[in-house]
């Protein structure tokens, strides 16, 4: 991956050559009293120490304008030919033409997901959301770190897989943000090490879109208030998730069992799945839950539904039936899931 340092050597040789030019016409007009297209076409030709002659005999000021300009060019040369061999020959031209690819392509995302930092947390939050169909766009400070993982996906091309769309930044900076489609985005992710980082971001995140659905991590209780005032909508604690999923082990075993089956963490795993009510059928809408007899035809069950007025029914009754804005939650095995989508949801 192109480090920041290489593409501040390849800006500061783009500046130099510019200023070189300006430097030599500014010179040439001042000096020698050349027009714009005379002192263009001295400074070329100085420069590039060609030798074509000068247009009129240079005064004595002007002959120690070119002393000096042409010295001053050896250096600018000198570190010019060094910088463009090292991107020619060590392959960084085809790295920034990678980068401005993936760059491009992010431009385009919309609905996708910011990830924020990619330690422990992130990388398993992008690999669930990335199995699950999800678009995810990481912002990390470690390039090597996304450099390294990407490597190992794809030794040959490793960004024009998309595995990995990756904006190398601080993600408390606005420009960072948006390089990462912030305003086009549906959710964000902030899992860095500082809670005081995941408060800025998720502050920074909710002024540039205010319709951002925001997660956050947070190491101690007393930044979970801090987190939702910043504006996130959820607040998780590892250590907190961690401790209490031991204890439970301890006292309700086949509990945590069979939430391990949900989260994906055994291998017999379930799948739990949601289907809002815009996104059932028409031909199935208005029909209630007995009329629907989901399990009958696909083994699936449902276990809760969620109402368009924000509450939840657990075990819903088989005479109720769906309204606009609810959400029903679907148990079942991947094959009973996937038959529950194709006879159940809209194509």
């Amino acid at each position: 991956m192109l480090s920041r340092f290489d593409i501040n050597r390849l800006l500061l040789a783009l500046i130099l050559t510019v200023l070189s030019l300006v430097f030599g016409m500014t010179g040439f007009i001042v000096v020698e009293n050349y027009g714009i297209i005379d002192a263009f076409y001295m400074t070329v030709t100085t420069v590039a120490t060609v030798g074509f002659g000068e247009i009129h005999t240079f005064s004595q000021e002007g002959r120690l304008f070119v002393s000096f300009y042409i010295l001053y060019n050896l250096v600018v040369v000198a570190y010019l030919v060094s910088v463009f061999s090292t991107f020619i020959f060590d392959g960084e031209l085809r790295k920034i033409f990678k980068m401005y690819r993936v760059d491009q392509e992010i431009k385009r995302f919309s609905g996708h997901v910011i990830l924020c930092g990619f330690g422990r947390n992130g990388r398993k939050a992008h690999h669930d959301l990335v199995m699950n169909g999800a678009r995810v766009v990481v912002i990390e400070q470690d390039e090597q770190l996304i450099k390294s993982l990407n490597d190992g996906e794809n030794e040959e091309d490793p960004m024009a897989t998309g595995r990995i769309f990756a904006v190398f930044g601080d993600a408390t900076n606005d420009l960072v943000l948006q390089q990462a489609g912030v305003a086009r985005a549906s959710a964000l992710i902030t899992a860095l090490p500082s809670d005081a980082d995941n408060v800025f971001v998720a502050l920074s995140a909710r002024a540039l879109n205010s319709r951002l659905n925001i997660i956050a991590r947070a190491s101690y209780k007393t930044s979970e208030s801090k987190l939702i005032s910043a504006g996130a909508n959820s607040v998780v604690m590892p250590d907190e998730i961690g401790g209490s999923h031991m204890a439970n082990l301890v006292v309700r075993p086949e509990v945590i069992r069979f939430l391990d089956l949900i989260s994906g963490l055994s291998a017999d795993k379930l799948r739990l799945e949601e289907l809002s009510y815009a996104q059932i059928r028409q031909d199935r809408q208005g029909q209630s839950i007995r009329e629907l007899d989901i399990r009958s035809r696909t083994g699936a069950t449902i276990i809760g539904l969620r109402q368009h007025n924000g509450s939840l029914l657990v075990s819903p009754s088989p005479d109720y039936v769906p309204a606009p804005g609810d959400v029903l939650l679907v148990l079942g095995s991947e094959a009973q899931i996937e038959s529950f989508e194709v006879q159940y949801r809209q194509l």
